[in-house]
């Protein structure tokens, strides 16, 4: 049995917030990138080059806060984290701040495999994606008019917006409406082997380089053959606190935990008791897999051998 399982970030995501062509638009987006991971573990690919598939496909979707989509910093720029890891050998990859990068999920793969390293940042991660090939964009291919008016409305403020979505900007005035738009996709192939991937352009008007949980191992990535396969999204810096993707782990590993008691009690205890909002995507070597939120809703899709398959955004 093979699975692969994806999210497109989590938050107040309600009926209100989208009208039905929205909807329908983010639900293709989900479903032809659920579809992409697929089609690779069908063909008799690994988990890894599955998840990479399916990211690539969200990253290339501008409704999505990854690669194309990706928000604008307080300086006008798009800086994008991502990181890659490998159940059966433990190996990863992971990037943080990278520019013009078309697919930072494709550079965290190559972080893993030809670097000697596991986390690469700014112009050194830079400087090997041009060493290794990738393809590299000018900056007005991540233009998004939506994204530039949402960056606009509070660029010249303290405020950061932690969701894509700003319907409810007035000026300077933090929107309510949190949504967060990371992308992620976890897999267990046809060999039983894991792997998780996760991909953001993190928040609107962020500030000093921040890097958020995404590209770290263990807070908002990790996958391990003995227990699971997890990627996260939510307010970064309570996942970072939390430790949140390797808690699951421990929790199965150390407390004999299943899948779901583990996901459970970290997304809707430890992390709600912190006050830490958003969700979580987990497969394990069964290809058993689970959603966790802790918010409205996650944007999120699954499919496995067995043909269960499922595409939702509400909770």
């Amino acid at each position: 049995m093979y699975s692969i399982v994806i999210h497109g970030g989590a938050g107040n995501i309600t009926p209100a917030i989208m009208n039905a062509e929205q909807e329908a638009l983010h639900l293709a987006g989900l479903t032809a990138a659920r579809d992409s991971g697929f089609e690779v573990l069908k063909q008799g690919g690994t988990a890894m080059q599955a998840v990479e598939a399916a990211i690539v496909s969200l990253e290339d979707n501008p409704l999505f806060n990854a690669g194309r989509g990706a928000v604008f910093t307080k300086k006008g720029l798009h800086e994008m984290d991502a990181a890659l890891m490998n159940g059966s050998t433990l190996d990863a990859g992971a990037v943080a701040g990278v520019r013009n990068v078309r697919n930072p999920i494709r550079l965290a793969r190559e972080v893993m495999l030809k670097s000697g390293h596991v986390f690469l940042s700014g112009s050194g991660a830079h400087e090997f994606a041009l060493m290794q090939g990738l393809d590299l964009v000018h900056d007005d291919y991540f233009f998004n008019q939506d994204r530039y008016d949402q960056w606009v409305a509070i660029r010249d403020s303290d405020f950061y917006q932690l969701d894509h979505k700003g319907d409810n900007l007035k000026g300077s005035i933090p929107s309510t409406d949190h949504k967060f738009g990371t992308v992620g996709a976890v897999a267990c192939d046809t060999r039983g082997n894991l792997a998780a991937g996760t991909s953001t352009g993190g928040m609107t008007n962020k500030r000093f380089g921040r890097i958020g949980d995404s590209p770290v191992i263990g807070a908002g990535t990790y996958a391990n053959n003995k227990t699971c396969a997890i990627s996260c999204t939510g307010h970064g810096e309570f996942f970072l606190r939390g430790v949140v993707a390797y808690d699951v782990s421990c929790l199965m590993e150390y407390a004999g935990l299943s899948l779901q008691e583990a996901c459970e009690r970290v997304v809707n205890g430890k992390l709600k008791a912190m006050g830490g909002e958003g969700g979580l995507i987990a497969v394990n070597a069964r290809a058993d897999d689970y959603f966790c939120f802790n918010s409205a809703g996650m944007y999120r899709a699954m499919r496995n051998s067995e043909g269960k398959e499922s595409v939702a955004c509400y909770g």
